[in-house]
């Protein structure tokens, strides 16, 4: 029985498809420009349009769109036809997917688009096709050849394809000045949307919850502290309430070490000072980032004022799902 080199063959794909992604960078060029420039400018919706391999493709460039800043949605052309063309303005601008540029589907309802008076942009692997040459702009996404060995199944131009559509999008996203806050808005579920859009304030320790001792305070106090509140680590105040270091369980480590007298030491002569501080409206990712940058385990959560308001720790961002 012959053995398949299932490997070798998964290999050549890959390159083929690397090399159909170099082919299409000569194609951003002035009329990729002009089609950035005529989606930024609409005050309307990007359409996108595609039928069967492009279709799908299509629809994932829609939804890469809408979610960086471009309202766009998917609209098949079959069903256009049907009703579906209602959804078009003529605010709107319409990206017509055709590797070909021949689709009937697509051809067919070219005619009622330009009624409309919506602006179109064809994306197809044939500048003189049918589609490129009605279209207001066209964006070329030729590949010399498909990764299908019998050259049928699109392959390499479906990811040239997605990857135009990943840098139109990509593109608009810069020109629009679109951050991580106007992104965590259409991505409120998941880990994802935990991760942007929820605050310290969200998570952190409040009131009761939050280990605070005075600087004057013994070791030994602030062991109870600690204890009690269970967040390995405890706040240091001095007489105003303002925050002057942090004790923790590192710390604790080390005086052991160090044979200090737990029961008569002040906290003042052993706390951590200057320690890493948190306001109660930044994102909670911004946490993580701090921990991780300095390697620590806790936070103390400060007002304008330098006063402990809160606290948090790592299993605090575990439990809400950003770590």
């Amino acid at each position: 029985m012959t053995q398949i080199n299932f490997s070798k063959t998964a290999r050549a794909v890959i390159d083929i498809e690397r090399q159909a992604i170099d082919e299409i960078t000569q194609y951003i060029d002035e009329h990729f420009e002009k089609s950035c420039q005529t989606i930024f400018d609409c005050i309307g919706r990007t359409i996108v349009i595609g039928m069967g391999k492009s279709g799908h493709i299509g629809n994932k460039i829609a939804a890469t769109l809408a979610s960086t800043g471009t309202p766009a949605f998917f609209v098949h052309p079959g069903e256009a036809s049907h009703g579906d063309l209602g959804m078009i303005t003529k605010h709107d601008v319409v990206l017509l997917i055709s590797n070909s540029g021949e689709t009937v589907e697509i051809m067919s309802i070219i005619p009622v688009i330009k009624r409309i008076g919506a602006k179109t942009i064809a994306m197809t692997g044939n500048p003189q096709s049918s589609i490129a040459q009605l279209a207001d702009i066209h964006l070329c996404i030729t590949v010399s050849k498909e990764a299908c060995p019998l050259g049928l199944a699109p392959t390499a131009s479906t990811t040239a394809t997605l990857v135009m559509g990943d840098a139109l999008a990509v593109a608009l996203l810069e020109a629009r000045g679109f951050t991580a806050d106007d992104f965590a808005l259409s991505h409120p579920g998941g880990a994802l949307g935990k991760r942007l859009l929820l605050t310290i304030a969200d998570i952190m320790h409040k009131g009761e919850q939050v280990p605070i001792v005075t600087n004057d305070d013994t070791v030994k106090t602030a062991l109870f502290e600690m204890s009690a509140k269970g967040l390995g680590m405890t706040a240091v105040v001095d007489a105003d309430s303002r925050l002057c270091g942090i004790f923790t369980d590192g710390d604790l480590r080390r005086i052991i070490e160090q044979r200090v007298d737990l029961h008569n030491a002040v906290i003042n002569d052993v706390m951590t000072k200057g320690c890493a501080t948190i306001h109660p409206n930044i994102l909670a990712a911004e946490a993580l980032n701090i921990m991780e940058t300095k390697r620590i385990n806790g936070l103390i959560v400060i007002d304008d004022e330098q006063r402990p308001i809160g606290a948090l720790n790592t299993q605090d961002l575990l439990k809400a799902g950003v770590l």
